[in-house]
């Protein structure tokens, strides 16, 4: 961590961490609604309060922030998985025809 702080690199590692998680994110929003629908949303849910109290509760700058990004990217993603079901709707994603509904379990 030194090595970063001293190179002045903490900034760019932040940046490129950002990128890589809400990158991550993208993928992961489409293929729950998918298999899931909006009934997984609860755990996205789960996922952000957890990285809140890792970002609150870490000394370490580098960890603190990038915790921080998990936890409003997941938060974000519910918002998102509602918003991939209406891109379902309207036919620019595929539809799981295994999954006719979000009430009945696969």
């Amino acid at each position: 961590m030194e090595f970063f702080v001293e190179h002045r690199l903490l900034g760019l590692l932040i940046g490129i961490g950002t990128f890589l998680i809400i990158g991550l994110f993208h993928p992961v929003v489409i293929k729950a609604e998918y298999h899931w629908g909006t009934r997984c949303w609860w755990i996205f849910l789960l996922l952000g309060l957890a990285g809140i109290a890792v970002s609150m509760l870490t000394d370490n700058v580098l960890l603190s922030a990038l915790a921080g990004v998990f936890a409003f990217s997941s938060l974000w993603t519910i918002k998102e998985l509602f918003e991939q079901k209406e891109r379902v709707r309207k036919g620019w994603f595929p539809e799981n025809p295994r999954r006719k509904n979000d009430s009945r379990p696969q």
